[in-house]
């Protein structure tokens, strides 16, 4: 050969090599590239709160009494808020510390009275009890103005809420208060244990006349001495820790007395209750005692069905001291708490996770949370007040809110859970991965139970018994069923036949019984017909013209006879047969519509490489097979299968490749309902899909943002895995059966 045509090609394929190599190492990098960029986003869901010191000082200007009875912050962390026991709110700008202004604090009827104890019920609300016993709500309120030069300053205010009056039994030792659009609710308690509930209710007519009423009620259901209370925002729910480690519940209802609900030890070895509060929503109660335990408990309603009964649900990091308080936050389901030896702990209750522990070198007396969970204030009893900025973005996400059970508030038991919203702010996020991962695995078993065996067995009968003339028209027909869009098959799915066969269930169960049985009478009476040497000719790669008839017939019996035994055996209705007898619910878009859409869209996959595999085996394997007397069945068994293994293993790899990710047709076809059933009449919420649904309304850097790019690296993973594992199997079968 010519040296300049040897020197060309020599070139050509030198070329040739170095594209390939640079193609295949630019893929694999982008893949790499890929992963690292999502997972780049996930790895801030697993990063340790922190928290920085941003101010340390000391009030200026004591009070003459020396005494604040309650500090909180606002949402910015520019300004501390102080209410000392002369009736003073005292600004503080942070971190400088400067002090600001001095803000009266209105005194009730009797002038001369004075603030003796002060708590914050809410952002910059403040709930003050007075010497007279008169119980006040004041909140203070920042209103911004910008100068003409853009310079930002705040004009301060306190506004009256609303006042209680004293009770006629004399002092309180402890006073709680709540307004609602219905009415008002004051709880008192007295030094001998007394506890008082004093109701007042306003109606309006539909004239718009108001009617008030006021009802006062002494709650003797304990003799236990009663340590800490707390009352719920809507002032329907009261809760009462004892000395001794008891835990009451008191139902509040407008029209009728106060109810116990619940009775129960703490579970603390009967160490005293010494904080309660309520977590944000107002459903779980947080309880912390004398030993430092710190537990969140809410009800539960007992397998029998009776009565809630208030459970233990959440253990918390305990602390080294008693407890002094607990501050719920005001955005997620976080509490901080401190004991007396000034340990601040910051704890999430849903994921249980121990979030932050600063110590301070005093006693702390107050402690505030910011609104927004970003900053810890705190005041010792040296009068030193300390700032921290907190940064826990995703307090709710641990390994074992997304993978493990949880026991959610309203649950009667640990589940896994996933919803992303609510209708209100304060629901509990429920972000549980594993029923998507079920989800998943669920729709891909069972496309791929309806699709393997009619691909493969078509692959072996179009390539090893089927004419070549068949062969022409049937494999490119099967291929183009891949260039179908999957928003079709979706589509279709959905909206005709999801209905179709919502009304045909029994008919599809008995096509499952006929068509088999069908196929098996259709044998034997072919091995008498075959004797007739026209009929024979059948045989030659035209055995499906006498198979399609059968399986015509074996259909056409099933849909005539479903109605009929859906009447015999049913009631004339399966869906409600099925749920009275069994529990479960048909939902229309269930396991079995994704059977059929699904599989529709892996058939074509697992087909053509299935048969391009088994048509490349030499004919001198199958001449060699038939020549020693094996029959045609016998040599594809026993010789072009083994012999094909590697491609149809790596053709059902594929293609459940291409299930697993597949997201259209599993969002259109499924109810989307992320449970975790194995029932085909249930549908499911695959990994994909979810993303699908959810990313559109997930904010930016938010946790549930995170979570789904979380899943992005788990279907990335899980698919890499087994392409991986497909690989190594097909190389042992390549090594087993030669190099095919």
């Amino acid at each position: 050969m010519d040296k300049n045509v040897l020197r060309r090609i020599k070139l050509r394929d030198r070329l040739a090599r170095y594209v390939i190599t640079v193609g295949g190492l630019a893929i694999i990098a982008s893949v790499i590239l890929i992963l690292l960029l999502i997972g780049n986003v996930t790895i801030p869901l697993f990063k340790s709160p922190a928290a920085v010191p941003l101010a340390d000082l000391s009030l200026a200007d004591p009070a003459p009494s020396g005494n604040i009875l309650a500090v909180d912050l606002d949402e910015y962390l520019e300004t501390a808020v102080a209410l000392d026991a002369d009736g003073f709110f005292r600004f503080s700008s942070l971190p400088g510390g400067e002090a600001g202004e001095r803000l009266p604090l209105t005194p009730p009827s009797d002038e001369a009275a004075h603030p003796l104890r002060a708590r914050v019920e809410a952002p910059l609300t403040f709930s003050t009890l007075w010497s007279d016993g008169t119980l006040t709500i004041d909140q203070v309120r920042f209103t911004a103005h910008f100068d003409a030069e853009g310079r930002r300053s705040f004009v301060r205010q306190v506004q009256r809420q609303a006042e209680f009056p004293p009770p006629e039994e004399g002092f309180p030792s402890q006073s709680l208060a709540r307004m609602t659009d219905a009415g008002r609710v004051r709880v008192d308690l007295f030094a001998d244990n007394r506890l008082k509930v004093t109701q007042e209710t306003v109606s309006t007519d539909f004239l718009g006349n108001e009617t008030r009423s006021a009802a006062s009620y002494f709650l003797t259901d304990t003799d236990e001495p009663i340590t800490a209370l707390v009352l719920d925002h809507p002032g329907t729910a009261l809760y009462a820790g004892t000395g001794r480690g008891s835990l009451l519940h008191w139902e509040l209802g407008e029209d009728a007395p106060p109810r116990l609900r619940n009775h129960v030890s703490a579970r603390n070895d009967g160490a005293a209750v010494t904080a309660l509060a309520l977590v944000f929503g107002d459903i779980s109660l947080a309880v912390g005692d004398e030993k430092g335990h710190l537990s969140t408990w809410f009800p539960v309603r007992p397998a029998d069905g009776g009565e809630p009964l208030l459970t233990r649900i959440h253990r918390l990091t305990r602390h080294d001291q008693a407890i002094r308080d607990i501050l719920p936050s005001w955005r997620d389901k976080s509490l901080a708490s401190f004991d007396a030896d000034g340990s601040i702990h910051l704890d999430h209750m849903t994921s249980e996770r121990h979030l932050l522990r600063i110590e301070t070198e005093a006693p702390l007396t107050q402690v505030a949370l910011a609104a927004r969970g970003n900053g810890l204030l705190a005041l010792d009893e040296n009068r030193r007040l300390q700032l921290w900025g907190v940064d826990n973005p995703h307090p709710e996400i641990s390994w074992r809110t997304l993978f493990g059970k949880v026991w959610y508030e309203s649950y009667d038991e640990p589940a896994h859970v996933w919803q992303s919203s609510a209708a209100n702010d304060d629901f509990e996020p429920k972000l549980s991965l594993t029923p998507l991962i079920f989800g998943t695995m669920k729709g891909t078993f069972y496309a791929m139970l309806f699709a393997v065996p009619i691909a493969l067995y078509g692959a072996i009968y179009i390539s090893q018994f089927g004419s070549p003339r068949l062969r022409q028209w049937i494999k490119p027909a099967v291929e183009v069923m891949a260039a179908v869009p999957s928003v079709v098959i979706g589509f279709l799915a959905a909206l005709w036949f999801a209905p179709k066969l919502e009304k045909a269930v029994p008919a599809l169960f008995l096509s499952v019984i006929f068509i088999p049985l069908a196929l098996a009478l259709g044998i034997l009476l072919w091995q008498w017909l075959r004797r007739f040497q026209p009929l024979k000719r059948v045989e030659r790669g035209y055995e499906f013209l006498a198979v399609a008839p059968v399986l015509l017939l074996a259909i056409a019996a099933a849909v005539i006879l479903g109605p009929l035994v859906e009447g015999w055996f049913f009631d004339g209705n399966f869906k409600l047969w099925l749920f009275n007898e069994t529990g479960q619910r048909y939902d229309p878009r269930n396991s079995i519509v994704i059977a059929f859409a699904l599989g529709f869209a892996v058939i074509p996959i697992i087909f053509t490489i299935a048969e391009d595999s088994l048509s490349n085996i030499p004919p001198s394997l199958r001449a060699a097979s038939l020549a020693l007397g094996a029959s045609r069945w016998q040599t594809v068994w026993r010789v072009i299968l083994p012999s094909a293994s590697p491609g149809i293993f790596a053709a059902i790899m594929i293609g459940l490749g291409r299930a697993i990710g597949e997201t259209m047709i599993v969002l259109m076809a499924t109810g989307n309902t992320p449970i975790i059933d194995l029932s085909m009449f249930n549908g499911m919420r695959p990994l994909s899909s979810n993303i699908a649904v959810e990313i559109p309304e997930a904010p930016h850097g938010g946790s549930l943002y995170r979570v789904l790019f979380l899943s992005a690296v788990i279907l990335f993973v899980l698919t890499f895995c087994l392409n991986t594992v497909a690989e190594v199997v097909r190389q042992r079968l390549r090594k087993k059966y030669g190099r095919f």
